[in-house]
């Protein structure tokens, strides 16, 4: 009877020290894994630092193009066509100054669709002012993207 009782503690103990080992190893793993920070999301308005890769352009060779003769073809004019970098009459670089960034509008009221936003301390090109003198427009330099924002929250830049 006292082998019976020493087997029974003995069973009892080990059963015990199993059920410990294996909750204890269990609460381990999800503490480890909730002490991992996740990945830092990216938004469409975030400034990147580097520049967006350039398209791949790949070449194409030409077997046998038939040279057109100076008579029979006209020469087409040149067209003078607005680079995104271009001043426009009147307009200015500057920069914006609000720590947060601007959204941009499609029109000069606060109701308007926004456009896109502006990051700061990015350039822009000041391209006019609302008749009220409470609006820009503004183009993000390097772009072609144009939107109103508030004005006084940019700079001229010389």
């Amino acid at each position: 009877m006292l082998s019976s009782l020493l087997k029974l503690i003995l069973g009892f103990l080990l059963a015990t020290a199993v059920l410990l080992g294996s909750g204890l190893t269990i609460a381990l793993y999800f503490v480890n894994r909730t002490a991992i920070a996740p990945a830092r999301p990216t938004f469409a308005n975030d400034n990147p630092q580097t520049k967006p890769d350039k398209p791949k352009v790949t070449q194409v060779k030409a077997t046998s193009i038939p040279k057109p003769t100076p008579s029979s073809t006209p020469s087409p004019t040149p067209t003078l066509s607005e680079s995104p970098d271009s001043l426009p009459p009147g307009a200015y670089q500057g920069i914006v100054t609000w720590s947060q960034g601007l959204s941009m509008r499609d029109q000069p009221t606060l109701d308007a669709q926004s456009v896109g936003g502006v990051a700061a301390n990015q350039k822009v090109i000041i391209l006019e002012e609302s008749p009220d003198k409470n609006w820009q427009k503004i183009r993000i330099e390097g772009t072609d993207k144009e939107g109103w924002v508030k004005a006084g929250n940019s700079k001229r830049v010389d």
